[in-house]
C-alpha cells in the first residue's frame, strides 16, 4: 500500500476494478485541486462511469450530471457531455507532464472550461502537455486502472464506486 504523506491531499478512489490512490498536486493546480475534493466531499463521483476509455491513452469519467449511475439526469448516450453545477475553472496549465498515472482535467476546445471532468492517462502522453490541467497522479492502483473497460463510448461501463479525501476516508 502507497504511504498517503498528506491525507488531506490524497484521493481514496473506489472502483468497479479495485481500489486507487491519487496524491493531489495543489501547488501545481489549486483550483482543480479544491474542486476535486469539494466535488468527492458532496459525494458528486459516487456512482460516476467511465464513459470514454482508450487503449494505450487514457480513461475518463467524471461527468457527474449525465453520468452518475443513479441520478436524477443519468444517461449513457449523454456521458461526457455534462459536469457540475458548479462555475467552470480558469484553465491552470502547467509544466507538470502527462505520463502513465497523471489525472488531468478534461474541457471542451475553450481553455477555461473543464468542470468535473477528468482522465487518467495509461501511457504518457506529451502532446497534451500545457493543454490540460493536470491536478495529480496515481500512486497506487494503476493496475486497476488497466483493468478499466475500453470503449468509445464504452458498453456496461465501469463506474466509481465512491470518492473520498483520504483524510475522511
Amino acid at each position: 500500500m502507497a504511504e498517503i504523506k498528506d491525507p488531506e491531499n490524497a484521493i481514496v478512489m473506489e472502483t468497479t476494478k479495485g481500489k486507487v490512490v491519487i496524491q493531489l498536486l495543489p501547488e501545481v493546480a489549486p483550483e482543480h485541486v479544491a474542486r476535486i475534493k469539494e466535488l468527492s466531499r458532496e459525494g458528486a463521483y459516487d456512482g460516476v462511469v467511465f464513459h470514454r476509455v482508450i487503449e494505450d491513452f487514457m480513461a475518463q469519467t467524471g461527468d457527474v450530471k449525465f453520468g452518475k449511475q443513479g441520478g436524477k439526469d443519468f444517461n449513457p448516450g449523454r456521458a461526457g457531455m455534462g459536469g457540475s453545477d458548479k462555475p467552470d475553472l480558469k484553465a491552470e496549465f502547467s509544466a507538470t507532464p502527462h505520463v502513465r498515472g497523471t489525472c488531468s482535467m478534461a474541457r471542451s476546445q475553450s481553455p477555461n472550461s473543464a468542470n468535473s471532468q477528468f482522465f487518467i492517462c495509461f501511457t504518457d502522453a506529451p502532446w497534451l502537455n500545457k493543454q490540460y490541467s493536470v491536478w495529480g497522479q496515481v500512486i497506487e492502483g494503476m493496475d486497476v486502472i488497466d483493468q478499466i473497460k475500453k470503449g468509445e463510448p464504452v458498453r456496461d461501463p465501469d463506474s466509481i464506486v465512491s470518492m473520498k479525501v483520504a483524510a475522511d476516508a
